[in-house]
Order: C-alpha cells, then structure tokens, then sequence
C-alpha cells in the first residue's frame, strides 16, 4: 500500500498501521474509520467507506477527498480539454420530476457548472463544468449536501456496472414489519372490545405499539426527512417536503394522543402510510424499469465508421462493431465517434460538438481524442481506447448548444408544475387544516396528512416525457433516431417538407457513372483516389467506389469547398475534383446530367457524369405527403433531370435547381418568413445550413457517419418511404399527452376535493399517490403503442 495519511486524525497509513477489514476494506487505529481499496493500474488510491462501531462522524470534505488525485478524476471524466469537462455521475436518489427539476438547475447553486442533464431511467445527472472555476470534488459535495449524493465506485467506472441499491428493500421490509404488527394490536381498539384484561394492560399494548412505530418512523422515513431537509436548506422545494410534514405532523399528533391518554393514535394509518408510500415507489422505479425507454444499440443507431482491417483495406460497419484496437479513418468533417490514440501525424479537431465552442485543436501523432470531436480537414486515422458508448453520443448531440429555439409547450407546463406545486400544496393543506381545526380536530389533522399525501406531480409531470420516450424507442425501432423528445413535437407542427435531391431522393448505391475525355493513367488514378477520400460528400463517396483500387498516398493541404469541390495535394501534384465552374471550365452540356469535373497539375482531363437511380417508392411517398403538405424539392446540380422528376412527382411538386448550400439556407428562411414550419430532409454533411435553419432537420443515412449537430434525427435509407407514417405517429403523440394531462388534471382535481372536505383517509391517499403515476405512465405507454402499430 502507497504511504498516506488518514483523513480524520492525520495518523500515517502503512502496513504495520493498519487493520484488515474484510477483503478490500481497511480501518485506520487512530479514529476507526474504514477506508474502501481502490486498485487503479499500478496506484492504489481509497476513501472513507462506512463508520465501524467508535469510528468518529464522517466530515462530507473529508470523504471527497480522494476527488484531489488528478489521476483518479481523469478516470471518472468523459471529457476534458481546457476549460471544458464533463462528468456522468450515478444518483441512486433520482425518483420524481422535482428531482429532475433540481438537478438540471445545478448552475444557479455552483459558479462554473455550465449545464446539467438528467437521465431519468439510468438515474444519472451529466454535469458540463469549467475545471479552472469549480472542481469535481465541489460538484459531488454540492450533490450530497442538497440530498443527492452520487454512487461513486472507480472500478464499477472502469467494468460499466453500478452497485445494485437495496437500501429501499430493506426500509419496506421494516414498514411492513412495523405495520403488520401495530394493525393486529390495534384490533381491539378498532371493535371497541371491553374485556378486563385488555382494559387494565390497555396502556402496555398502547406503548408497544407507539415502540413499533420507532423504526418506522425513524429507520423506513429517513429518506423523506433527509431529502426535504436538504432541498429546504439549498431553498429549492421538492415533493418529499409534504410528504415528510405529513408523516411528522401525524406522528406527534398521536404521540400527543397517548400521553393524554385521549386514545391510540394513528400509529397503524402513520407505518401503513410509509408502508404503501415506499412499496409505491419501489412499484415506481419497476414501472420504469419496465417501460425504459433509453434508446441502446437494438433500436438501431444508423450511423457507420470506416474502419482499416489488418490487410489496409477498408470497409464501413456500424458503430456499435467498433471494438477497442479497430483502426479508424476519419474523414473530413467527420464525428469522431469513440475516445482513441491519433496515429496520422497531425489532426486538426473541433470540439464544438461537445463545448459549444468552435475553435479547432492542434492533436499530434500519439495524443489523445475524444468522441465527439470533429476532424477538419484531411483524413486521419487512429487507435480506438474503447467501444463506443452510444449514450454518450446522444447525449453530446442534445446538448443545448445546438438546441434550436423553438417553443416548447410541455417542457413550460413541467418545469412550472415541477416548480410551484409543493408551495402551492402546503398553502392548500394549511389553508384546510385552519378550516377544520374549528369544527373537529381529528377532521383537521386528517384532511391536512391527506391533502399533502395524495397530491403528486410525478403523474402530471411525467406525461410529456414518457409518451416522448416512447415513441422515441418506437422510432428507433422502426429506423428513426431523433436528437431528442423536443423534435417530436417539432414533427407534428410541420407544414411544408424540403427535399434534397443528391444523396436523398436519389440512392448512393445504384447510380450509373460513365466518363468523358481523357484517359487517366495508373498513377493518376491514383491521385484523384487519394484525393476523394477524404471528402464525404454523396458524389465523392461514389466516384471513390467507382474507382479501381490505388495505392495510399500522402495528401496535403486537402480543401473541401461545400457546393464547389475538392482541392488537394497529393504526392506533390495539385488535384481539383468538382463543378465545372469550381475549375474554371466552361462546360456545353452542364444542363442535362449530374457531372464531376477533374483536374490535375493544371490540365483539364474530363467528367463523370452520374445518371441517378431513384428511392424506391419515392412516387407514392410524395403522393401521400401531398395531400397534407407542401413537398418541394431542392438540388445543387443543373436542371437536366428536371422532366424526370416533373413525370416521377405528383403534380404541383416545386422543383428549384443550381441551388448552392447558401442558397439552400436562404430558401428555408424565407419559407418560415411565410410562417411556414419547414422539415429539410437532406444528405447531413453537405445539407448542414439548410438542416440547422429548418425548424426539423433529417439526414438521411446510407453507409456514411452523417453524425452531425445540424440534423435533428437520422433516418435510415431503406426507411424513406415511410416518412409519412412517422409524421402521423409524431402527431398522435401530441394527442395522447392531450388525453394524459386531462386524466391527470383530474386525478389531482378530484383527489385534492375528497381530501380537503374530509372524505379521504391519509391510508387511502398513500396507495392512491403511487397508484396514479403507474396509471398514467402505463396509459401512455399503452396509447404510444397503439397508435404505432395503426400508422
């Protein structure tokens, strides 16, 4: 073991110091407190684990404080470069809305945190922060002080297992114990039964049961106490503050009533009361464990890599195939898509994709890169660290940075309920309590603990999100990947669909490519090769297929121009790929076919010229989509297949040619001048202006890493003539979270009636909270899936 010290008293650890305790667990002689043992390759690093029996109290800095060693926090990190770091942190107490509410708020408690994202169903919080302003041992002390200390375990990090939580188990097991026994000692009480000996050992039985009620109370409702506690201190009220007042007020009220000798109390409604709160949250975490909707590698994620084998050829294959080892080639403009070692001489990568900020870093051969960065320029290949993490990717394409602004109705209506509901309980419950208390004081406490108990957000809250995360697995399924649950509703207020023409109505697959002019020799097959391989551009990737296989040649100062062309340098001879107005050639017939112009050291060679194959059922795709929408298309290339698509497309189709990607842009903007909400679906990469500025962008994806934060979903190619369906599917979901915040309105309405005129025991309104949460989330599950299998 490394020499240290101990956290508490300072004495030095070494191994005549300290005690074994049990297999990777030891405790310091001086204060008792046991540390758990870390093995981080060669350096063995540990931190304060429990209390044994004389420990002395556990100080939170002090616990933290092996969040110091810089090599420990490396591990735990998933990003870092600058001033830009990012941590996933397991919080095993994630359980309600407000929880979400006051995780995803962390930068109004803490200078330096930048953004905070919930994931719901792992019950993980992403923390983007400024390493330079805050540091990570900060961020997991404010956690824990405000009720939300995460799991932290470095060689569950390193397996990608979490520590299974069985503390709940345990506190039910308590409540119900607690519970059973008091309801049977209260039997006698319930009947009124007057027999001598009931009567005269009748204060024994009531102090036993006021005995039984101790861990229940104390043990089983900790939770309650600790978390409402901790949100008012950070002045942030969640829905456990009611909860806990409810199960206090109860409490005192019937100790009170044994002491007075006034009855028996409410001990048997107080331990059912916890009973059924925590086997309703117990029912909680398993419904959603049930219906998870986080999106894994079954729902298909459509995006591929180019990966060198052990021979030097290459082939594309799904992300979630790469494997720790494979050898990478990154494109321009491509997303690095898993942590990795640069093998290429020089890389020029931009991280805005995970920091928002768009300033290329230099990366030199043996550096490492992280996923999510974007190589500009020349293609690159690298070492993969580890397999790709497919939430992580996710996540770095919902961040806020590239959020479009656009109104988000539900997310307004959660975040106030989330926000003002539990003020507004308390003045409701209070405002009760004050009514009844003049007319019958067992009324007025029952009403008070019934009216904070069978009120609950979570129903209410929780529509938009699990009917969201629903359709968001459903449409993975089917091949859809959206960027997040914002762009369904976004999809069911579109009115007018813009088309791409190369790359998306046409396939990258079928087209016939023929050549005009001059013969290449070997060596210049070689060159031009070499210089389309690292474009991915839909023509390029062609052509680059369409090529004899050439040897791999150094490229410099490769440019790739959108709408214009390639222009590199490759093996000291300059080559110019593109339009013919990008190499300043006037070309006759440059209105009737896609064409690719070619230039080398200078000389004009010739053209290929692309004779495009169209997606199979793209006429009766645009018939559908016409009956509801306005379908337009729009091409960069000249107008020659103008009367192909006039006979292929339902009348009154607008078909704009010579359109730059600039052009693109502008033509989108000024649709939505018109009001109109526009859906650009396009080729990702090279469509990228025109997919940010529509208020919904779809790439369409076929064999190419398309990942990019312009485009709000990735449709796979074989799924195109079912846009329609989606479409519908995205507005049936609007109408279920319709019917859900209805019924849950209703629930809260009616629930909150019964309760404050007196008609609802605190018992009933503990199994009917959790209740109307289940209900609802399986109601919009149910009603997800039902309009799925219709459309």
């Amino acid at each position: 073991m490394d020499t240290n010290n101990c956290f508490h008293c300072g004495l030095e650890f070494n191994n005549e110091i300290v005690i074994a305790f049990e297999e990777k667990n030891f405790c310091c002689q001086g204060c008792k407190t046991v540390y758990e043992i870390f093995s981080l390759n060669d350096m063995t690093c540990y931190y304060d684990f429990e209390k044994s029996p004389g420990a002395t109290p556990i100080d939170i800095q002090g616990k933290y404080d092996f969040l110091d060693n810089e090599s420990i926090v490396s591990k735990l990190l998933d990003f870092q470069e600058d001033a830009t770091a990012i941590v996933s942190l397991n919080i095993p107490h994630i359980h309600c809305s407000s929880c979400i509410w006051i995780l995803e708020n962390l930068q109004r408690l803490q200078q330096g945190i930048n953004t905070s994202q919930v994931n719901f169903p792992e019950k993980t919080v992403r923390i983007n922060y400024n390493p330079k302003m805050v540091s990570l041992k900060t961020i997991v002390n404010l956690l824990s002080s405000i009720g939300y200390e995460p799991y932290i375990s470095l060689e569950n990090y390193e397996s990608g297992k979490t520590k299974v939580d069985r503390t709940l188990t345990y506190k039910l097991g308590v409540a119900f114990f607690c519970f059973g026994n008091i309801m049977l000692l209260s039997f006698p009480e319930y009947f009124e039964v007057n027999e001598f000996w009931l009567d005269q050992y009748r204060d024994f039985f009531r102090w036993l049961i006021f005995a039984l009620s101790l861990p229940s109370f104390f043990y089983s409702a900790s939770g309650y106490y600790v978390s409402a506690y901790k949100s008012i201190r950070s002045k942030m009220l969640n829905i456990d503050i009611p909860i806990a007042l409810g199960i206090v007020v109860m409490f005192i009220r019937s100790t009170f009533d044994i002491i007075m000798n006034y009855g028996s109390g409410f001990f048997d409604s107080l331990t059912g009361l916890i009973f059924f709160m925590l086997l309703g949250k117990m029912f909680q975490i398993k419904t959603y464990s049930f219906l998870s909707f986080e999106r894994d590698f079954k729902s298909y994620f459509p995006v591929a890599i180019t990966k060198i084998n052990s021979n030097l050829s290459e082939e594309s294959i799904p992300i979630y195939e790469v494997k720790k080892g494979d050898r990478l080639l990154i494109r321009n403009q491509e997303l690095i898509p898993v942590d990795g070692i640069l093998i290429s001489n020089k890389a020029e990568i931009d991280y805005s994709f995970v920091t928002g900020e768009a300033i290329p870093i230099t990366k030199n051969s043996g550096d490492k890169v992280f996923a999510g960065g974007k190589q500009i320029g020349q293609v690159i290949e690298m070492e993969v660290l580890h397999s790709v993490s497919q939430s992580y990717l996710t996540q770095l394409w919902s961040n806020d940075v590239f959020q479009k602004h656009v109104d988000q109705k539900h997310k307004t209506i959660t975040d106030n309920i989330s926000r003002y509901f539990t003020p507004i309980l308390l003045l409701i419950a209070f405002g009760g309590f004050g009514y009844w208390i003049f007319f019958n004081a067992n009324t007025a406490f029952n009403v008070f603990t019934a009216v904070l108990i069978v009120a609950c957000p979570c129903a209410l809250a929780l529509t938009a999100p699990f009917t969201f995360g629903n359709v968001l697995r459903i449409l993975g399924k089917k091949k859809l990947y959206l960027k997040n649950a914002l762009v369904i509703e976004q999809l069911a207020k579109v009115d007018t669909i813009v088309f791409d023409k190369t790359g998306t109505i046409t396939t990258n697959k079928k087209s016939n490519i023929s050549y005009v002019g001059t013969q290449f020799s070997a060596d210049e097959n070689t060159l031009i090769k070499n210089a389309l391989r690292a474009s991915n551009h839909p023509l390029s990737r062609m052509l680059y297929n369409y090529l004899p296989e050439a040897p791999k040649q150094e490229v410099r100062n490769f440019e790739e121009i959108s709408g214009k062309g390639i222009n590199a340098v490759v093996n000291e001879v300059n080559v110019r790929i593109g339009s013919a107005e990008f190499l300043d050639y006037e070309d006759h017939l440059k209105n009737e076919q896609t064409t690719v112009h070619i230039k080398i050291d200078g000389i004009y060679y010739g053209k290929f010229c692309f004779n495009n194959e169209y997606r199979e059922g793209l006429s009766a795709l645009f018939e559908k989509l016409s009956k509801n929408y306005q379908v337009k298309v729009l091409s960069g290339d000249n107008e020659g297949e103008r009367a192909v698509l006039q006979n292929l497309l339902p009348q009154g189709t607008e078909l704009v040619f010579n359109q730059k990607p600039e052009q693109k842009l502008e033509f989108i903007k000024k649709l939505q001048e018109r009001g109109s909400n526009v859906m650009m679906v396009g080729d990702g990469l090279n469509d990228a202006g025109a997919l940010a500025q529509s208020n919904v962008g779809i790439s369409i994806a076929e064999n190419v890493n398309v990942f990019s934060p312009a485009c709000d979903a990735i449709l796979d190619a074989s799924q195109f003539r079912k846009i329609d369906a989606f479409l519908r599917l995205s507005k049936n979901s609007i109408t279920t979270i319709k019917m859900s915040f209805t019924i849950s309105l209703l629930y809260n309405v009616v629930g909150l009636s019964f309760a404050i005129t007196g008609n609802l025991l605190p018992l009933v309104a503990a199994i009917i909270m959790p209740l109307s949460t289940i209900t609802i989330v399986s109601f919009v599950t149910l009603m997800s899936n039902y309009y799925a299998r219709k459309v």
